[in-house]
């Protein structure tokens, strides 16, 4: 639609600033092999331009676009005042030189690319926009940046690319809780910590849309500043006036930007091939160039290989192609003596194991693969068997082209326990486990599986394989077409020496490849700290807990296993009086048609099969109402208690320790939090009686005890701390029953006259307010009807208003950020955050409790990373960790120096990076068994 910008016309305005600065933040490091210029921004600079063009098609598409840069550093706004923008920090050193090839990037894509020396980017597109929206036409700003926000309305939009998201005049509410044509007034009294607006101290974005809604603008306000009730603010608006009216003037926009070219010079134009693909080449993208080329309808130009960078750039995981061919299959002494000077020389070796079995303490030791360039990785086999022989396996004879098991091991061990030389690892800790039983210690180690979960924890898993698809572009070889399945499947001692070095060299490969991308990676997220305090630390020491495990009574699990049976046996009797007649309990479908069928209870839906659904929840609501559904719900309970412990940790005895060999998983939670696995022992319940009967068969060796050592309430401390609560900050420091201060709170109770059951709820609505739950959840919990539920969490709110603020502050926080913090710095990613439907409250929940429930991770980590050091005097050993538990197995006589020692050492342990306004406190027990001891 060309002629003359007007009604029917389309502008798009893309913020380029903000698309170089998220593509240089979000992408990996590369460089141009041909000269080592970094290019990672300008490539994915270049991938969001091109997305943009694709997308913009249709009858929405735009007319008119330009792409608007920063021109200098120095503005108008400098002039009027000098520390404005005086904190931002310099730009990286890697960045600088990507800057102006975006801008050439821009116009190789034929879209029209404009700056102008002493104004900002933000002026230019208000200048733009205004002219577009008085022309009659509309505008979609592309940007994400708040200040723009100040421009939406009457015909003009901005898209947040990154998230795909619409903001109109309802999201500016939604941010800034005034419309447009106030976001001014609320910016100039709330700042802007990033450009070093001053605004008024104290008066955030949230009382500052308070404050402008109820006067109706900033000069209002400021006229009528000495009316305002509160002291404290009163003073501020009345001491700060001149500042903050400066304020309005750094954040206010400016739409009358003399420019030298005119919005019809923005008109669309489609990219012209013979520019854009020799830009694309000379950059040395090759997919993107591809990709392009078809879309387009061109040939594609060669791309020559250039010659590799210097051996120690990062960006050699982007140069050696997967060559399966090239791995090198180590067969003697000479061989792998090569490999061990090459590994000295360099410093670092990507090491992996390949084994028998996923389960360390019984998996036997088949190979070791090693890599210290990309494309360049050995196997050396040890343990397979020949093919030749009877039977579906074979000969257990060794097959040819191995080490000897011993010689091997006596070479590798040296290097392996260098401390000069980083082993690098994927899921490091079962390698270390694995080695330790052969008498290696291996240390110092790096973990990319870690060092992703640092960087990515809620955004995606940590696998090698998901990595090595996600960031290398590469699909690893899968081990299933090696070992099979079923009852055909063979363990990998059984898989062609060939076969295993080409799967097991690839694993070395792509693990070193990993960590030259993430390694300079963790100080771009500002991770670093997170990664080599919380997360490298924790795999030799849940190295050691693991293969320490925990003893195990099967006479008392035999006995306990008898007793659940006939206690199931007894709740079906009440089941069947309950139904009228006897079912099988255990049958879903059975249960289903006598709730809802024979009973005529609420809430029954059938699924696809025809049958009711009979799950938990379902069950929880129902027994809020009707006996019956409680019974099932306690059977069950009962139910599962037997099947997963008393019987099936029996299966779980080590045959060779005795004891009970848990797995952690360190990046299983997205919030820090451990995960127990084969068998899980943090899960078992200790609410019920017979949940607590359980750590009753964890026992102590004959002269010793186990000694529990538990923080007191360490999420509401973190709550109260993270969400300024005076009142529960001051209980805690008087060392109060805080259920019991809660409830007198909430109901009108005094503290003497307190029942069980009316602390009993306020524990509940205390810890569920963290989870963020809701008057439906809260009645399951207490099975109660779902009005009085509410009720109690209404009270709530109303006695600690800043628990609410907390959590309307943490979901904007995480809305626009895509992820929350712990206050060890943490980073715990919201993608569905800002999703719509069913798991948007799900989303805004887990957003709520991680920064507290990480919080409380981190400072658990921190204990036990520490605790190692201070116990290794002492006849003790670390056994379990459970949520906010250590378990230890100590000599009976040094139990109380255990607990004095580890006491301190849980108490301090947020130190000296976090000062709480909440102290520290951890009970202690010891016991013969796990039950006597917490």
């Amino acid at each position: 639609m060309a002629g003359t910008f007007g009604k029917g016309h389309h502008l798009h305005l893309i913020d380029g600033s903000a698309f170089i600065f998220r593509a240089f933040h979000a992408l990996p490091p590369l460089t141009r092999k041909s000269d080592g210029v970094p290019i990672g921004a300008v490539a994915g600079f270049c991938n969001m331009v091109w997305k943009m063009i694709q997308d913009a098609k249709g009858p929405d598409a735009p007319t008119h676009a330009a792409v608007i840069f920063d021109k200098g550093s120095h503005t108008f706004r400098n002039d009027l005042y000098d520390q404005y923008k005086a904190n931002r920090d310099e730009m990286p050193e890697d960045l600088r030189p990507q800057i102006p090839l975006t801008r050439r990037a821009t116009e190789a894509f034929n879209i029209a690319c404009k700056e102008k020396e002493g104004f900002e980017a933000d002026d230019i597109i208000a200048t733009l926009a205004c002219q577009a929206r008085d022309a009659g036409g509309r505008v979609t700003i592309i940007s994400s940046d708040k200040d723009l926000m100040q421009l939406v309305g009457d015909g003009v939009e901005m898209l947040d690319a990154m998230k795909n998201l619409r903001i109109d005049r309802d999201g500016v509410f939604e941010k800034f809780g005034v419309y447009p044509d106030r976001v001014v007034d609320v910016q100039a009294l709330a700042g802007d910590s990033v450009d070093n607006v001053p605004g008024a101290p104290g008066i955030g974005v949230k009382t500052a849309a308070l404050l402008i809604n109820e006067y109706g603008d900033l000069d209002a306000l400021l006229e009528r500043a000495e009316e305002i009730k509160q002291p404290k603010r009163r003073e501020t608006l009345l001491t700060h006036a001149d500042q903050i009216r400066l304020s309005r003037k750094l954040v206010l926009l400016d739409c009358e930007t003399p420019l030298d070219f005119s919005l019809d010079d923005l008109e669309v134009r489609d990219p012209d091939p013979e520019t854009l693909m020799p830009f694309l080449a000379e950059m040395e993208f090759r997919t993107l160039t591809r990709r392009i080329a078809e879309e387009l309808g061109v040939e594609a130009p060669v791309i020559e290989e250039k010659p590799a960078a210097p051996e120690d750039a990062p960006e050699e995981v982007e140069q050696a192609p997967f060559d399966t061919a090239a791995y090198e299959h180590v067969k003697d002494a000479a061989g792998l003596q090569i490999w061990l000077d090459r590994i000295y020389e360099r410093g670092y070796v990507a090491v992996d194991t390949e084994t028998t079995a996923l389960d360390e303490m019984k998996a036997e030791l088949v190979g070791v693969s090693l890599s210290v360039e990309p494309g360049q990785a050995c196997y050396v086999p040890l343990t397979h068997k020949s093919s030749a022989g009877e039977g579906l396996f074979g000969s257990d004879d060794l097959a040819e082209g191995q080490m000897p098991f011993d010689e091997a091991l006596e070479m590798l061990k040296p290097m392996l326990e260098d401390p000069s030389i980083l082993k690098i690892g994927q899921n490091m800790k079962y390698d270390v486990k694995i080695f330790a039983r052969q008498g290696i210690s291996v240390a110092p180690i790096d973990d990319t599986m870690l060092m992703s979960y640092a960087m990515h924890a809620g955004m995606h898993g940590h696998g090698m394989d998901l990595l090595s698809e996600r960031y290398l572009g590469h699909v690893p070889i899968p081990i299933k077409p090696l070992l099979g399945s079923g009852k055909s499947a063979i363990t990998f001692d059984r898989v062609p020496v060939a076969d295993a070095v080409a799967y097991a060299a690839e694993d070395a490969d792509i693990t070193l490849r990993l960590w030259q991308m993430f390694k300079p990676q963790l100080h771009r997220a500002q991770v670093t700290r997170v990664y080599e305090t919380l997360e490298r630390p924790m795999v030799g020491v849940l190295a050691e807990m693991e293969r320490a495990g925990i003893r195990v009574d099967r006479d008392t699990l035999s006995r306990m296993s008898n007793a659940f049976s006939q206690k199931m046996a007894g709740l079906e009797d009440e089941i069947y009086g309950l139904a009228g007649r006897q079912f099988n309990v255990g049958s879903p479908k059975q249960l289903g048609e006598i709730l809802f069928d024979e009973m005529g209870l609420p809430g029954g839906k059938k699924g696809k099969t025809g049958a009711y659904s009979t799950g938990a929840d379902v069950l929880e609501d129902l027994a809020t109402e009707h006996e019956l559904p409680r019974r099932i719900l306690d059977w069950r309970q009962i139910s599962k208690l037997k099947s997963t412990y008393t019987d099936a940790l029996q299966d779980h005895v080590n045959p060779e320790t005795g004891r009970v060999h848990t797995s952690y998983s360190i990046a299983g939670a997205s919030t820090g939090r451990l995960a127990s696995t084969d068998p899980n022992l943090q899960n078992i319940p200790i609410r019920t009686e017979e949940g607590r009967r359980i750590r009753e068969a964890f026992v102590a060796e004959d002269g010793k005890v186990l000694v529990s050592l538990d923080y007191s309430q360490i999420e509401l401390r973190i709550l109260a701390h993270i969400a300024d609560i005076p009142e529960l900050k001051q209980a805690f420091k008087d060392g109060l029953d805080i259920h019991a201060l809660t409830a007198s709170e909430m109901f009108d109770v005094p503290l003497d006259e307190m029942t069980p059951d009316i602390r009993r709820r306020a524990k509940a609505i205390n810890f569920g307010v963290i989870y963020g739950i809701s008057g439906f959840g809260l009645a399951r919990n207490l099975r109660i009807p779902r009005g009085e539920a509410q009720g109690f969490i209404d009270r709530y709110f109303e006695r600690f208003p800043g628990i609410r603020a907390y959590m309307d502050d943490t979901k904007a926080f995480a809305k626009e950020n895509l992820f929350v913090q712990t206050l060890f710095g943490r980073k715990i990613h919201t993608p569905e955050i800002n999703a719509r439907g069913p798991h948007a409250g799900f989303a805004q929940r887990a957003a709520i409790n991680a920064p507290i429930q990480g919080t409380a991770a981190d400072i658990i980590r921190r204990a036990m990373i520490r605790m190692p050091e201070a116990i290794e005097k002492l006849p003790a050993k670390m056994l379990l960790q459970v949520h906010d538990e250590l378990l230890f197995e100590v000599d009976e006589g040094a139990a109380d120096d255990l607990i004095g020692v580890a006491r301190d050492v849980m108490e301090g342990a947020a130190a000296p990076v976090v000062k709480l306004d909440t102290s520290l406190t951890v009970d202690a027990g010891r016991g013969a068994n796990w039950a006597e001891a917490h």
